[in-house]
């Protein structure tokens, strides 16, 4: 058994631990729940840019007074930090499907070794679509899953191959969890952190996908 952690400690321990891998410079997408903690975790000594889906390049994180004029594709306020730019849908999705980003942060249902994602929709639930999420996984350079390592009602997330309608084939490149970071290396999905509450037995014991373990394993950053 995994130890049962505090619901938002794990988010914002996720969250934090995207924000330190993000690299100066880069352009980044961060999708709906726990990928917009990540804007409240960026390290001050670089400069990211963040750009949403429904036209803003160069967000920042909540405001301590909200203008609701501006808020993010997930429905979240945000903030416009200086240089920042307001564009049109289309012009947005130009980015993005032209391959300008440099990464994206999404939440999932399931992912699999194969690196395929599964974020969209569950058989028989209503959903209004899948948004810009297969875009974003096409398009963007690298594609950052943040997830809890276990659904809700305790099975893995992480599973050897998704069963629910995929939003892409191998298009992942790296997972975090609250218990672990997991990098796609050389085709095979890899262990390369592990939080300090669990054991590699423990973890791979709950994780339904087959890890290689890094020879370079660590503690988890952030912690």
């Amino acid at each position: 058994m995994l130890p049962a952690l505090d619901d938002e400690l794990v988010r914002h321990r996720i969250a934090k631990r995207i924000a330190l891998d993000l690299e100066d410079q880069a352009v980044v997408n961060l999708g709906i729940g726990i990928p917009t903690l990540v804007s409240d975790y960026l390290p001050s000594d670089r400069h990211i840019i963040l750009q949403t889906e429904n036209g803003v390049i160069g967000a920042g994180p909540i405001p301590e007074k909200p203008d609701l004029r501006f808020i993010g594709a997930g429905g979240r306020p945000l903030s416009l930090v200086p240089g920042s730019s307001i564009v049109a849908s289309d012009f947005s999705f130009g980015l993005i499907r032209g391959g300008h980003l440099d990464a994206t942060v999404l939440g999932t249902l399931e992912v699999d070794e194969e690196g395929s994602l599964a974020n969209w929709w569950i058989p028989g639930k209503l959903v209004p679509g899948m948004g810009g999420a297969m875009d974003l996984v096409t398009g963007a350079k690298n594609v950052y899953v943040a997830t809890t390592h276990l659904d809700k009602k305790g099975r893995p997330k992480l599973v050897k191959k998704c069963t629910l309608p995929l939003t892409g084939v191998g298009v992942v490149t790296t997972i975090v969890t609250e218990f672990c970071v997991v990098r796609r290396q050389g085709g095979k999905m890899t262990l390369c952190e592990i939080a300090p509450e669990v054991s590699v037995e423990e973890l791979l014991a709950n994780t339904g996908m087959t890890l290689s373990v890094s020879p370079e394993l660590r503690t988890m950053l952030g912690i």
